[in-house]
């Protein structure tokens, strides 16, 4: 692995907590142990990591709170439960509030492995294969080609990950100075400027289909309407 995996682990008990933490430091990831929902929260929002490994059952802010929570931020993110509850109907809330896998206590570590390797491989796959429907467009991730009823255009690399962000945020701002840093590397005022270019650039190549429109929110960043 050559790039270090962030994974965020909420677990109140802290011996199984420090277990898990260790156990999978030395696989490759990098864990960042946290001992209940609102903790775990701060360091998901500081750090945006790969995958998240919530205990349902902990102090201030429970897993299954915490996952509605950044499920309204986040839609795919792995997420994988860890509880001693047994019951169906509890399984059943923990998928439904979106998440991906659900581990009873006690389990095995290398279960755990197993199931969070399969988890950030096919989130890997699906945005590697990802063809994104918006409005009367389709929108071609990995080709970065955006198409209107059969006719195509070609996106450069800048302006398909621009707009890949727009529409994973659709309806909701996307923070200007975030985007900046991630796309530009830095939020200085001559990047700004050229985001404003490629903000410009999207405009024009959306305007065939008049429901979808790129809203400047002054002082915040944009947001994409359809």
């Amino acid at each position: 692995m050559n790039k270090v995996t962030e994974i965020v682990l909420a677990e109140d008990e802290p011996s199984l907590g420090q277990i898990i933490k260790e156990s999978l430091d030395t696989r490759g990831f990098k864990v960042h142990l946290a001992q209940n929902g609102e903790e775990a929260y701060k360091i998901y929002k500081n750090i945006h990591p790969k995958l998240l490994v919530l205990d349902v059952m902990m102090p201030k802010k429970d897993g299954f709170t915490l996952a509605k929570e950044i499920r309204l931020e986040d839609e795919t993110i792995p997420i994988i439960f860890l509880t001693a509850k047994s019951q169906t109907q509890d399984v059943v809330e923990g998928f439904t509030i979106g998440g991906n896998d659900y581990l009873k206590k006690p389990f095995s570590m290398e279960e755990l492995i197993v199931r969070i390797n399969n988890l950030l491989n096919r989130t890997a796959f699906q945005q590697n294969s990802e063809v994104i429907a918006i409005g009367e467009y389709t929108f071609d991730f990995p080709r970065q080609i955006l198409s209107f009823k059969g006719s195509d255009q070609k996106l450069t690399h800048r302006e398909s990950h621009l707009l890949f962000h727009l529409i994973k945020n659709k309806n909701q701002i996307l923070d200007r100075s975030l985007i900046l840093k991630k796309l530009w590397g830095d939020d200085d005022f001559f990047n700004g400027r050229s985001m404003d270019v490629f903000i410009t650039k999207l405009r024009k190549k959306l305007q065939q289909d008049s429901s979808i429109e790129i809203i400047n929110v002054r002082g915040y960043g944009y947001k994409l309407v359809c």
